[in-house]
């Protein structure tokens, strides 16, 4: 797409500013330019355009992208829900993590209508782990911000952590980390079996115990002698890389200057997830 075809008040984004420069909790009123839901179609292109995305180049115009799927988030923008998921698949751009991180608010900040599209991709196979993922954090998200949803959302993630023996350890290990989150006690004993089948990652989310504490289904006090280390994603796990913020340092351009989120947990425990598998492939 050409930077030239965006049109007023769309175009006003590919000068926006550096989202890194600003304050990530709190999103600018994109609506304050003018945008409005007439905007939605240049909005959607804006957000999946390919000729946006550059990694090695820090532009004004590389940051439209996220401006842009903000901008339909805010509008809550229902004809974004299934174009948006094509970013899922981005994990080797460094949009990664902004993708992973603001993608599960933008479709929170749509709302439930987006469950349906999302549980059709969680149970996609043919989706890789990480983009599966981001919407196992979508589903956990709208669950948070539409109490109403929650049962529905826990429905969906118990649904697909009963496929625990295709899934992978590692895919379990992310799916019951929502759970925990969303307090869902109702899928203990399902979390219980993938323990006994040994296809969690202990690495990833600390062993039963550590569960069973963070559904509130034990305390610390009513384990076996041992140390209650809070070894759940990002609590406890040791990462030398790790520097205190939801940025991986090894990584220039869009990474660089992000602030912490409420999605530093699950961003850690992926983090984590694919410096296993950088190695195992060295």
């Amino acid at each position: 797409m050409s930077i030239e075809s965006y049109a007023p008040p769309v175009n006003q984004l590919l000068t926006y500013g550096n989202c890194a420069e600003m304050d990530f909790d709190n999103w600018p009123d994109y609506l304050e330019l003018g945008i409005a839901p007439k905007d939605i179609p240049d909005l959607i292109r804006m957000a999946t355009d390919n000729e946006l995305y550059r990694d090695d180049e820090d532009t004004l115009e590389s940051w439209a992208p996220i401006h842009a799927w903000r901008a339909l988030g805010q509008l809550r923008a229902e004809a974004a829900i299934e174009p948006l998921m094509g970013l899922f698949e981005k994990r080797e751009s460094n949009y990664w993590e902004w993708i992973a991180e603001e993608l599960p608010l933008v479709y929170s900040t749509i709302g439930p209508a987006a469950i349906p599209a999302l549980a059709a991709y969680l149970a996609d196979t043919s989706q890789a782990i990480f983009p599966r993922t981001t919407a196992v954090n979508c589903l956990e998200e709208i669950a948070i911000d539409y109490p109403e949803a929650r049962d529905e959302c826990v429905t969906i993630l118990t649904r697909q952590l009963k496929s625990f023996a295709e899934n992978g350890p590692e895919f379990n290990s992310f799916l019951m980390a929502s759970l925990v989150d969303l307090k869902a006690v109702e899928s203990a004993p399902l979390m219980e079996r993938v323990f006994a089948a040994d296809t969690v990652d202990r690495f990833l989310v600390g062993d039963w115990d550590d569960v069973q504490v963070e559904l509130g289904l034990k305390s610390p006090e009513e384990l076996p002698k041992k140390e209650f280390n809070r070894s759940f994603p990002g609590k406890g796990v040791s990462d030398p890389g790790f520097t205190g913020s939801s940025i991986s340092q090894e990584t220039k351009g869009f990474r660089s200057g992000k602030s912490e989120s409420k999605q530093k947990s699950k961003k850690k425990m992926s983090k984590e997830s694919r410096k296993k598998n950088h190695k195992k492939r060295k």
